[in-house]
């Protein structure tokens, strides 16, 4: 397992989640929810240097069979395009559920669907994260695939 912390982002049409792992690549923990548009790339950066990251981990969604969605082409070209602002690696790990999963972790701590919204992408963040670790723990392999600022369309 590398050491070193890891940022998760979790890509919305109207907001991004951000997660972080700590230090040894044990818990992933929310950091903010960032708005989608002008400044974000920035922001995502300053995060992952604030806390001195090695990487960032991208939501990819696929649908339910594994296939390419509208929103997977968008998750490619913003990690795309923040691949292509950084020297850090941008990965792009497989996010099928996490927002399901976010939200009926919310709904089981007593959160309704409305008091959720601010923090259920930065929940889906978290998920994405620990994903990642438990999978490079358990394979001794980094997850996902690498983007590469050349892939991916540009939707915006």
């Amino acid at each position: 397992m590398r050491a070193g912390v890891r940022i998760g982002v979790d890509v919305g049409k109207v907001r991004i989640g951000i997660a972080r792992s700590d230090f040894h690549g044990i818990l992933a923990t929310p950091v903010e929810t960032v708005p989608r548009g002008d400044g974000d790339l920035e922001r995502i950066l300053a995060i992952a240097a604030e806390v001195d990251a090695i990487e960032l981990i991208v939501g990819l969604p696929l649908s339910l069979a594994g296939t390419a969605t509208a929103s997977t082409d968008d998750a490619t070209g913003f990690a795309a395009r923040l691949a292509g602002r950084t020297a850090l690696e941008v990965r792009l790990v497989d996010e099928r559920l996490t927002t399901v999963s976010a939200q009926a972790a919310l709904r089981s701590s007593g959160r309704s669907s409305r008091q959720s919204r601010s923090v259920i992408d930065q929940v889906a963040a978290v998920i994405i994260v620990q994903h990642a670790l438990d999978f490079e723990r358990s394979t001794g392999t980094p997850p996902g695939e690498i983007a590469h600022p050349d892939e991916g369309h540009d939707h915006g």
